[in-house]
């Protein structure tokens, strides 16, 4: 298709623009004409995917040939219309209509705006609308009053076309009467084609061979299939009938623009570009503020970008980011979903070890299953490269004296008794090598050992001659360690250093030597398939079974005083906790001596608690407050359960919701499962530990994760992610099917807290190929999101065999919002080349339609204007009840300082005509075009009041541009109200925070002496945890409410400058005033306009 189309004279369009357009209406079943006109009825269909558009042009070419619309009306009322563009390309007209054929008709000239979405009041307000695709929608606003025609087209490609069809004869008025050589951006392109084809026309004849041609467009576009562009010369070729297969300069380019130009990358650069079809570097400077969330993004930066990724030297040199640079810099690894900022260490480090998830890896030193895998090298060293801070050693009796690598069970196939075993001694080699390569923080070796004592302290010598001064052993000072106060040091201080996890013998014992019980399943001798034949995976035929073999009737195992010396962390079975739970509930911070009766039935922090994956599943559904109550002070470990003979994971997010900070994952086996660990241990550079969320680790917290609003007065983020397109996709390695073509569809699925889970997926694109292009929204509420994970998933709806593509997975905290590529992975976690999804990303705390959210348990509704309020709980201790009433009214100013200032900003989005997931730079891009006059002047002019920007009309105005200047007003001055009053509300919340922690250590004399025991003592004590909960809560919301709002004001300020609004050279110094009070901005807002 050529780029270089006439865009005043409809007859100068491209032959192959036309008959492609031709093949399009023909193949469409609502264009038929019916007695010279067109049918009432339509089919919504999908429209055949052999439409192409890479120009201005070819929009207006589709526009002209006309398409089924549905006209929304505001009486709810929704008809079918036949949409054409008239060929001076001067209106609209429709039909059929009941008014005249002069009558039913637009003329450009009176649209003032394109809006795409459901922006509208007809659209808002219209229940039948509710139920058609957004991404179709889209509203033409037209005349001095701002009427607005509202329209859904058949998908969301053809409401594109429209809109930037529309949206260009808005911005090129003249062009509608005269001829034209292209925008400068097409004629940029088209002068860089042209260079890069006279590369391979080395006689300078205007002529190449096809073999040249297709391999220059590979060269421009790298990942596109040499099969493709073949396929497509000789489309060019049959289409005029030529002899030879030579190929000139106006067929390369056509190929490439039809082969290389994605339209989702167009219709966006349209957008931005004001339809001159390239960024300049003030329009790219706004893109990375108003959608990719870089607020400190400057002309310099963007014009470095020009430089980096325009492939034309004549675009470089004017600082001219054209179609094809665009698109690159959208696939470059800068616009990644993932955010760079977590690719190193970004977390504190320097908090006690228990309060980290830590990546844990199972019988480390397999490469197979349970069954068939041998102790090899390979397994420790490559769970050591991915990340993992816990390694699995089992280790058993070997000849000469020399233990060995491995449990009993993987020494008994008998295609494996043959192999040379490990001796201990090399696997201990190689982990002092490689451990601190991939992270610098503690490494855990979490030993099972089945030795006799004579071995036992050999291994003790080699792991003191192995590690040396890296072995660490922790001071127990007057014998102290079973203080229920002490905590384990932090990842910071443990850097570099080893620690062994395992059987320990009481300090107090007596003598070299000792007895400790072991559970069989860590020895893998026992578990719920003891006794039984099992079939080995795989040898069915051969009829090779394993017997497991039966537990014994009490496991006494004798470990050696050198041996347990060198335990720093050591291993309990499930008992410590079941002791834990039988302390009558008391605060978690209340101090206890050793001789007291909480500090001999409860465990040092130096103990790891570990439990087989059917017993944590039960803890973490039937007792997970306490589950999460005992991980805050001693390290927990979950390992698979002894029927995975297939070395198949458990989902660790189970696991991880209850606090535990070890969820032991076969490192060999791909899946699903593994992919939620790579994520969420990549959000702190894959260093191998990730902060637990901070209900996990304060002293005082309420946590449910099985509800909305698990954790109380902090109001759910939403998620909203579009999914537009695929590019690159390959065929599923295990398909059957000998074609290539696939039929793709994508997968989100999100993973976090049970109140969060949530899966949705794309229609299928059929017979789409490697390019699809899906265009839809999906909304996911997030309650808690530090423990959230985002996984997409691309499968193939046609398939035989195999039906994966490829999938990315990512932790909610590392995304990035805006127009993102999100890079596809194969099932082991390599990257696919050049495979990827387009998607986009925003978070706010609204829903879409920024209603007010349903809560849980947190939230009663308030008698004042229908409001939710967040309530406290009664703790039946009345002093303490005394106190926390006093923050009722706090609470509901706090509440409603938040609420109008949210709702006042969304007020105005929408009448901007905008999604409450846009921010406010974008509200004054589309609020200044309708202050322009003819005289020149803005009707209204930005002037600062109290430091507040406010707009100020100069002349008479339409009634809609008044109410939507008045929608400002009311949005500054709401925002106003949150700066000055934010303060002396979290003051007198804070206090009463203060006053209640107070009583924190007395909790259980004071409960006493109300008379409360057993349930109603614990139901206090949870009550007291909710409302300090609650209460920092709101501490956190109005604080970060301020900032938003000084953010908020600083946006508006500098968004008017930008726009031309600015009245007087005072604004520069208001606006850094502003600046000033918002120092440090920070790069994302959980509360705010969107993560910007």
């Amino acid at each position: 298709m050529a780029c270089d189309s006439q865009l005043g004279k409809p007859v100068a369009l491209t032959v192959s623009l036309l008959s492609l357009h031709l093949s399009l209406l023909s193949q469409d079943p609502t264009v038929q004409k019916v007695g010279g006109g067109r049918k009432k009825t339509v089919s919504f269909s999908s429209m055949p995917s052999e439409k192409k558009v890479s120009s201005a042009s070819d929009c207006l070419a589709f526009m002209q040939g006309g398409c089924e619309l549905k006209k929304v009306r505001p009486s709810s009322r929704i008809y079918c219309r036949f949409y054409t563009l008239d060929p001076e390309l001067t209106c609209l007209r429709w039909e059929p209509s009941k008014k005249d054929g002069d009558r039913a008709r637009l003329d450009i000239t009176a649209i003032r705006e394109v809006r795409t979405g459901k922006s509208t009041d007809t659209f808002r307000h219209n229940g039948p609308a509710e139920q058609l695709p957004e991404e179709a929608a889209f509203s033409i606003i037209y005349g001095d009053e701002y009427q607005s025609l509202d329209l859904v087209a058949l998908s969301a490609d053809v409401a594109n076309i429209w809109v930037t069809g529309l949206r260009y004869l808005i911005s090129h008025p003249t062009s509608c009467c005269e001829a034209d050589e292209g925008s400068p951006g097409s004629r940029t392109r088209r002068d860089w084609l042209a260079f890069e084809f006279s590369k391979w026309d080395e006689d300078g004849y205007g002529i190449i061979s096809e073999d040249a041609a297709v391999a220059a467009i590979c060269d421009l576009y790298p990942g596109i299939k040499e099969a493709k562009v073949q396929l497509k010369f000789k489309e060019i070729q049959r289409s005029k009938e030529k002899l030879t297969s030579h190929v000139t300069l106006e067929e390369f380019q056509e190929a490439y623009c039809e082969l290389c130009t994605r339209a989702d990358v167009y219709f966006l650069l349209v957008q931005l570009s004001k339809d001159r079809e390239c960024l300049d570097g003030q329009d790219l400077r706004l893109f990375l503020e108003t959608e990719q969330g870089l607020p400190l993004a400057t002309v310099e930066g963007c014009l470095d970008i020009v430089r980096r990724f325009e492939p034309s030297s004549q675009g470089r040199e004017k600082g001219l980011l054209g179609l094809d640079g665009f698109t690159r810099y959208l696939q470059s690894p800068e616009c990644y979903l993932f955010d760079p900022d977590h690719q190193q260490v970004c977390q504190d480090m320097t908090l006690p070890l228990s309060h980290y998830y830590i990546s844990a890896s199972y019988r480390s030193y397999l490469l197979e299953d349970q069954v068939h895998g041998r102790a090899e090298l390979g397994g420790l060293l490559q769970a050591l490269q991915a990340g993992c801070r816990c390694l699995e050693l089992g280790v058993r009796d070997g000849p000469d004296g020399e233990p060995l690598l491995g449990m009993e069970r993987n020494s008994q196939h008998p295609l494996l008794s043959q192999m040379p075993p490990i001796t201990i001694h090399g696997a201990l080699e190689v982990i002092n090598k490689y451990a601190f390569l991939t992270s610098p923080y503690p490494l855990l070796l979490y030993l099972c050992q089945n030795c006799s004592l004579a071995q036992q302290r050999v291994l003790a010598q080699h792991l003191r001659t192995v590690f040396g001064a890296r072995l660490y052993t922790p001071l127990s000072p007057n014998g102290l360690l079973g203080v229920r106060g002490a905590q384990l040091p932090s990842p910071e201080e443990l850097k570099g250093r080893v620690l062994l996890v395992g059987k320990k013998l009481p300090q107090e014992e007596q003598g070299s030597d000792g007895e400790v019980s072991e559970e069989e399943e860590e020895l893998g001798i026992g578990g719920p398939l003891a006794g039984r034949r099992v079939t080995l995976p795989g040898e069915e035929d051969a009829g090779v079974v394993l017997v497991v073999p039966p537990p014994s009737q009490s496991c006494q195992l004798r470990l050696c005083r050198e041996l347990s010396d060198l335990v720093a962390v050591a291993r309990a079975g499930s008992r410590s906790f079941y002791n834990h739970r039988a302390v009558p509930r008391s605060p978690p911070s209340s101090p206890s001596t050793p001789s007291s009766p909480l500090a001999q039935v409860l465990p040092p922090c130096w103990t790891l608690c570990s439990l087989g994956e059917a017993e944590a599943a039960r803890l973490a559904s039937e007792s997970l407050e306490e589950l999460v109550s005992f991980t805050k002070r001693l390290l927990t470990r979950v390992r698979p359960s002894t029927v995975r003979l297939d070395s198949s994971n458990p989902n660790p997010q189970d696991f991880w919701k209850g606090g535990c900070q070890l969820v032991a994952l076969n490192q060999q086996t791909a899946g699903a499962m593994l992919d939620l660990q790579r994520a969420r241990f990549a959000q702190n550079g894959g260093c191998g530990l990730v902060l637990r969320p901070a209900v996990m680790r304060e002293a005082v917290s309420y946590f449910s994760a099985d509800t909305q609003g698990c954790v109380p007065g902090v109001p759910a983020q939403t998620l909203r992610v579009k999914v537009i397109s695929a590019h690159g996709l390959p065929k599923p390695q295990g398909a059957g099917a000998k074609g290539q073509v696939i039929d793709p569809y994508v997968v989100l699925e999100l993973h976090g807290v049970p109140a969060d889970c949530a899966e949705q997926r794309t229609r299928t694109a059929a017979q789409n190929q490697d390019d699809p292009l899906f265009d839809e929204t999906f909304e996911f509420q997030v309650n808690l999101p530090e423990l959230a994970l985002l996984r997409f998933v691309v499968l193939d709806d046609d398939y035989i065999g195999d039906d994966f593509i490829g999938q990315y997975s990512v932790a909610f905290e590392c995304l990035q919002p805006g127009y993102r590529t999100v890079p596809l992975l194969g099932l082991l976690g390599e990257p696919l080349a050049h495979a990827s999804l387009f998607v986009h990303v925003a978070i706010t705390n609204r829903r879409g339609g920024g209603k007010a959210q349903r809560r849980g348990l947190s939230v009663r509704r308030g008698a004042r204007r229908g409001r939710e309020y967040v309530t406290l709980r009664g703790t039946g201790i009345k002093v303490l009840d005394d106190t926390f009433r006093s923050a009722s009214t706090p609470l509901r100013e706090a509440a409603d300082l938040r609420e109008d200032a949210q709702n006042a900003t969304v007020n105005f989005k929408e009448q901007c005509g905008l999604p409450p997931v846009a921010n406010l730079k974008q509200c004054i891009q589309s609020l200044a075009p309708r202050l322009q006059t003819v005289e020149g002047p803005p009707a209204a002019c930005l002037v600062l009041k109290d430091g507040c920007p406010c707009l100020e009309p100069v002349g008479g105005l339409p009634d809609a541009t008044r109410k939507l200047l008045s929608a400002y007003e009311a949005m500054v001055l709401a925002h106003r109200q949150v700066i000055e009053n934010a303060d002396s509300i979290q003051e007198r919340i804070a206090q009463v925070q203060k006053e209640g922690m107070e009583f924190h250590e007395d909790l259980p004399r004071l409960g006493e002496k109300e008379g409360l025991k057993g349930r109603k003592q614990s139901k206090a004590v949870e009550s007291f945890a909710w409302n300090i909960t609650v209460l920092k809560g709101q501490c956190d919301l109005l604080r970060s409410a301020k900032t938003d709002a000084l953010d908020a004001l600083r946006q508006l300020a500098l968004a008017c400058e930008a726009c031309g609004l600015a009245a007087t050279s005072k604004l520069q110094s208001s606006s850094n005033q502003l600046a000033d009070n918002h120092a440090n901005p920070r790069r994302g807002s959980a509360q705010g306009n969107g993560r910007i």
